[in-house]
């Protein structure tokens, strides 16, 4: 008997109905579980310092956008087939996001953990990471350009900028999560196509104010491509090869540098510091005692942390306010 595309279809039918029957979701997207990381520069309600901003109404009305972007994609993860979406705040004191504006489907995670990634806490069962609204590199030309702290007036590592999409998607690859998706500004989203290999990215267009944004027509725009991120199968998680040598401007000047440096002992000329790393989980770590912690604030940093949490949480209480 010759098998024919049409002899062989009704049998292709009954294979698949069967799988289906069973339990197997045939159109299931390769990856269950999304963690999204989400900050607000990048976002559609962000277009000055001011609006990325503690307690300040612009913040205020960024804070809602960017709920609404993030909103955008979790409800189109959930309608493509992702299973679980969590979401964590990674802006400033990490309050920014509403979860009442977010899919309830979605677990919103807003405040600092200690670990095991630095900031995020653990990412559990995610297959997959995608950021949201982040920024370019400090010492480059993108939308409000930083790493960690606008501090850092410069910071390159063997030579060339670094990104924060490197720090966070090396952090998370010893868990196995690849970088899938990235947004933010065009120079942002150029930076993340040049560190990470198979990366999809969608920018929007900083020189357009978010009162004059289609913000519905660009979430469609990126929810969508998030989506389309889905069946990336490329791209692997991001494990750089050190040693790596840091080396980092201060913006205030070479007092305000070895107030940050000195206490840890890192090497400084003047208001450039120099940091040394094998591997980039320690060079991340020391970055994070640069710009963050006082050895006290280590020594203490559960009540620290604590405490920084809850500004952060009252923070958002004001947010609300302002909103209604």
């Amino acid at each position: 008997m010759r098998v024919t595309v049409e002899t062989a279809m009704p049998a292709i039918a009954t294979i698949i109905m069967y799988y289906q029957n069973m339990g197997f979701n045939m159109n299931a997207p390769t990856y269950r579980h999304i963690l999204i990381i989400a900050d607000i520069e990048g976002s559609s309600g962000c277009g000055s310092y001011r609006a990325s901003s503690f307690l300040t109404r612009p913040w205020a009305k960024a804070c809602a956008a960017m709920s609404r972007d993030v909103d955008a994609v979790v409800k189109a993860l959930f309608d493509a087939g992702v299973e679980l979406v969590t979401v964590k705040d990674f802006h400033r004191t990490a309050y920014n996001l509403l979860p009442e504006m977010i899919d309830r489907r979605a677990v919103v995670v807003c405040g600092y953990r200690q670990g095991p990634v630095p900031g995020l806490g653990d990412p559990k069962d995610a297959d997959g990471v995608m950021m949201l609204g982040m920024h370019a590199a400090a010492g480059t030309s993108g939308f409000l350009a930083h790493t960690l702290t606008s501090r850092l007036a410069s910071l390159k590592v063997n030579g060339r900028p670094l990104a924060e999409v490197e720090l966070f998607a090396a952090a998370l690859a010893p868990f196995g999560l690849p970088a899938l998706f990235f947004s933010g500004c065009p120079r942002a989203c150029a930076q993340a196509r040049q560190r990470i290999p198979g990366i999809q990215t969608f920018s929007i267009d900083k020189s357009i104010p978010p009162h004059a944004l289609d913000a519905d027509r660009w979430r469609k725009g990126l929810a969508r491509s998030a989506v389309e991120a889905l069946s990336n199968e490329t791209t692997k998680p991001y494990r750089p090869q050190g040693p790596f040598r840091a080396d980092i401007a201060i913006r205030d000047g070479a007092k305000a540098a070895a107030k940050m440096a000195d206490r840890w002992g890192f090497d400084r000329t003047g208001a450039r510091v120099h940091i040394d790393a094998p591997d980039m989980d320690t060079l991340y770590n020391r970055l994070i005692r640069l710009c963050y912690l006082p050895p006290l604030a280590e020594k203490t940093l559960p009540f620290s942390l604590m405490l920084f949490n809850a500004m952060g949480w009252l923070g958002r209480l004001w947010v609300r306010r302002q909103l209604n």
